[in-house]
């Protein structure tokens, strides 16, 4: 999968961004599928408004943004759930557990729509005691600390299909015992699938081998 960006510019910033240098606002950029690659991010700059243009949950921009070649409003309805399905997979800054679910359901939730499960629970059981989660797979969302929502979604998105992983600070919750873990567990998902990811944080890390670093 490859995301082009064609001066993209989002209309409710345009006036304060355009006023600073960025490797990513009002530029011609592609991030090619396997790429590790990160964006730091001032806050105010646009951080999590860019990862919700990619995964097309925003449209109030100028510019474009194309995958593998056409532009996202091109592309039907049903085309974008599969791709969101099969080809692109996020972790929200702000999670977007479902609270009233286990823990264990908010993951299984997007595994169970791809039909057959993509992973069977053997191995989502592994992915929990990897990042010392397995103890609250049965309690509900709205019970668990942020760090503990923070693992979940990450396991979530790791269960899917992609090509793409989005991913708008990951860690910003979890010391660095679990952010370590976290971190070689997305790495080897990732390259396991032949795929990439684009992460944006807010300081500079060394949690992966990254192919590319802009600044936003």
């Amino acid at each position: 999968m490859q995301i082009q960006l064609n001066h993209l510019m989002p209309i409710p910033l345009q006036d304060k961004l355009r006023q600073r240098s960025s490797d990513i606002w009002n530029r011609e950029v592609t991030f090619q599928q396997g790429s590790f690659v990160k964006i730091k991010a001032p806050s105010g700059t646009g951080k999590t408004t860019l990862i919700h243009y990619l995964y097309h949950i925003r449209y109030d921009y100028t510019g474009q943004v194309a995958v593998n070649g056409q532009p996202w409003p091109s592309y039907s309805k049903n085309d974008i759930a599969r791709m969101r399905q099969q080809e692109v997979s996020v972790i929200f800054q702000d999670l977007r557990l479902f609270e009233q679910l286990t823990a264990r359901e908010n993951i299984i939730l997007k595994n169970v729509m791809q039909g057959k499960p993509y992973y069977p629970p053997e191995k989502i059981a592994d992915m929990a005691a990897r990042l010392n989660v397995s103890h609250i797979l049965e309690q509900s969302g709205k019970t668990l600390s942020y760090g503990e929502r923070q693992r979940i979604a990450i396991i979530r998105a790791l269960v899917q299909p992609f090509q793409c992983l989005l991913m708008d600070e990951p860690f910003s919750h979890l010391d660095e015992e679990n952010t370590q873990r976290a971190a070689a567990l997305i790495a080897e998902e990732c390259k396991a699938r032949n795929a990439g990811f684009i992460l944006t944080d807010l300081d500079n890390d060394q949690h992966f081998a990254y192919d590319v670093h802009y600044h936003l």
